[in-house]
């Protein structure tokens, strides 16, 4: 976010969530990645607003967004949020859990959406069944059941480098960044506190239907099973495509930002 762009909030029939909307042009949609904010994209906001309008919500319960009161999905409510502003159809461009809402947001309300770029992630069914995210998850629930908030800071910034690299080999001021805007989120709950989100499923035999371009972008250090879904992802869509940043892992757009506005930016130039 720049310094002069302030988030605006959305009165959603479960509290307001916060977006940021800034640029002009054909609409572009930041989904942020899980336990995070719209701050992270901020080396991507300045870079696509100059030719686009950008939106970048903050998803709920996370950020300056409300958190859940009764049972809801992540689609419904950007779908809301696009609505609410007159907006689309347009492009969304997720990384990680951004990236499942970017597709559940197409297949779900695909008359509001334009393209899809999505990054360290493939589908909802994906993401509730892979091993490793599943173990991940595991370990937050236990850490924070322990009120071991260190402990599940570690195990959040663990996918940071991605495979066959550490922590200490990616910048440390990217997982200050990422430390803070977790601990902002993290804040916002409690470890009994009941998850109300409900998933978008049965993408996987849905997606020869998503009629729109699809671009699965990724680091080349992601695990191999999540790389292997993104291909799968882009083969099973009638428009999709992939491409890989070398030498990053899932957070890609903060590690390499430059090339990742380039692909995104090209991309764009092709609708």
């Amino acid at each position: 976010m720049t310094a002069a762009v302030e988030p605006s909030f959305f009165p959603s029939a479960d509290g307001d969530l916060a977006y940021l909307d800034t640029g002009s042009g054909d609409p572009v949609v930041l989904i942020h990645p899980g336990y995070v904010d719209h701050r992270a994209f901020a080396d991507q906001i300045p870079a696509l607003a100059a030719h686009h309008r950008v939106i970048a919500p903050d998803v709920r319960g996370h950020g300056l967004s409300a958190n859940a009161t009764k049972p809801f999905r992540w689609a419904d409510d950007l779908a809301a949020l696009l609505r609410h502003l007159g907006t689309g159809p347009a492009v969304l461009v997720g990384v990680s859990m951004g990236g499942v809402v970017a597709t559940d947001t197409a297949l779900e309300h695909p008359d509001l959406v334009r393209a899809v770029v999505t990054c360290g992630a493939a589908t909802g069914d994906f993401t509730y069944t892979d091993p490793w995210t599943r173990g991940i998850q595991a370990e937050y629930a236990r850490t924070l059941g322990a009120g071991d908030i260190e402990g599940w800071l570690t195990a959040f910034l663990r996918v940071l480098p991605g495979e066959h690299r550490d922590a200490s080999d990616v910048d440390p001021e990217i997982a200050r960044r990422l430390r803070e805007m977790a601990l902002h989120t993290i804040s916002k709950h409690t470890p009994d506190e009941k998850d109300r989100l409900v998933p978008v499923t049965g993408s996987w035999a849905r997606l020869p239907k998503l009629d729109v371009p699809l671009l699965a972008l990724n680091g080349s250090l992601e695990p191999a099973d999540m790389l292997d879904a993104a291909e799968r992802l882009a083969r099973a869509v009638p428009h999709g495509r992939t491409a890989t940043i070398d030498g990053v892992g899932h957070y890609l757009n903060m590690e390499k930002p430059d090339d990742f506005n380039a692909i995104v930016l090209d991309f764009l130039r092709t609708l």
